[in-house]
């Protein structure tokens, strides 16, 4: 093959992951960079080039490489790029996928980075074969990508299925998109922080999260609880899992999906988050839908999931 590789690249809120790719799906080789810490577009392009430049020369040069996908959050298939992403330091339309292009001078398309997470699944992990589901994403904030029919769904502007930004608590907690009680104020890995800091503001329950800085507590801090049986952190799990299986019931009523499949650092729970999602969904699902869809855990590693999706991208990559 002439052009044997493609690169693919998950922009995260935090940490941004790219890979090279062959045409198996295997990541030959790959680095990350930090994402939040980068306020300015240009210092933030200034470091992923470098990085990127650095994965292609490791390959044996440009020629190599077919195209290059990204999979960032709010990103626009149609059009290449981000856009008023509220778990990013950028604001405004930022085109992307143009900007890269420019400065590497290799193909690039960009999508969603739920949209990418979903095609990693259809082709490598725990979708193959499957042609209706949904992936969710638990991570900074909560994405999805939705897969009707053996497509993608994009709706006619490229930003369809923001599962993570419908309202589930009216005049809720206020999200970052600028709306009030969406899904990712209370089931992202942000989320899960944020209430176990209004519980420990408004209750006197004892707790080993009282033993650490308020201001500073992660959800992995109330994992770490959990897994020790500490009640309160053991709550807050439970009051994610509701909230996320009541929004999986309405999910499924919708495009009736063969399996819900969670993917991202916050699935690291286990049984602690994924029973109570379970119990909830089922609680709460229309009588039609019961038992009929799967809820499953990725079973791609956190980072190649989203990268081998971005990464199929880049074989259809065309000069913008």
């Amino acid at each position: 093959m002439e052009k044997p590789y493609v690169i693919g690249v998950d922009l995260g809120g935090t940490n941004t992951v790219f890979g090279v790719v062959d045409a198996r799906g295997n990541v030959v080789v790959n680095a990350s960079i930090k994402t939040g810490t980068h306020n300015d577009i240009e210092l933030y392009l200034n470091d992923l080039v470098t990085g990127l430049n650095m994965l292609i020369e490791q390959v044996g040069g440009k020629e190599k490489i077919r195209g290059i996908g990204v999979g960032a959050p709010n990103g626009n298939y149609f059009n290449g790029s981000i856009e008023f992403a509220p778990n990013l330091p950028w604001k405004g339309k930022i085109p992307l996928a143009q900007m890269i292009q420019d400065r590497i001078g290799i193909p690039v398309a960009l999508t969603n980075d739920a949209n990418a997470a979903a095609i990693g699944e259809m082709t490598y992990g725990a979708a193959r074969g499957m042609k209706d589901f949904i992936v969710i994403t638990l991570g900074t904030g909560v994405g999805s990508g939705i897969v009707v029919g053996g497509q993608l769904v994009y709706g006619h502007d490229g930003f369809a299925g923001e599962l993570g930004h419908m309202i589930v608590r009216r005049n809720g907690r206020m999200c970052g998109c600028g709306r009030q009680g969406c899904l990712e104020t209370y089931t992202s890995a942000t989320g899960v922080a944020r209430t176990a800091r209004e519980y420990l503001t408004i209750r006197s329950d004892a707790s080993k999260l009282r033993e650490l800085d308020i201001d500073t507590i992660t959800s992995k801090d109330v994992f770490d609880a959990a897994s020790t049986g500490d009640p309160l952190a053991l709550e807050i799990f439970e009051s994610t899992g509701a909230i996320l299986g009541e929004a999986c019931a309405d999910f499924v009523t919708f495009s009736s999906p063969e399996a819900i499949i969670f993917f991202g650092g916050l699935t690291k729970a286990g049984d602690l988050l994924m029973n109570p999602i379970r119990h909830h969904m089922e609680k709460n699902i229309l009588k039609i839908y019961e038992g009929k869809t799967k809820l499953l855990v990725s079973q791609l590693k956190e980072s190649d999931a989203a990268v081998l999706g971005a990464s199929a991208l880049g074989w259809e990559a065309k000069e913008i």
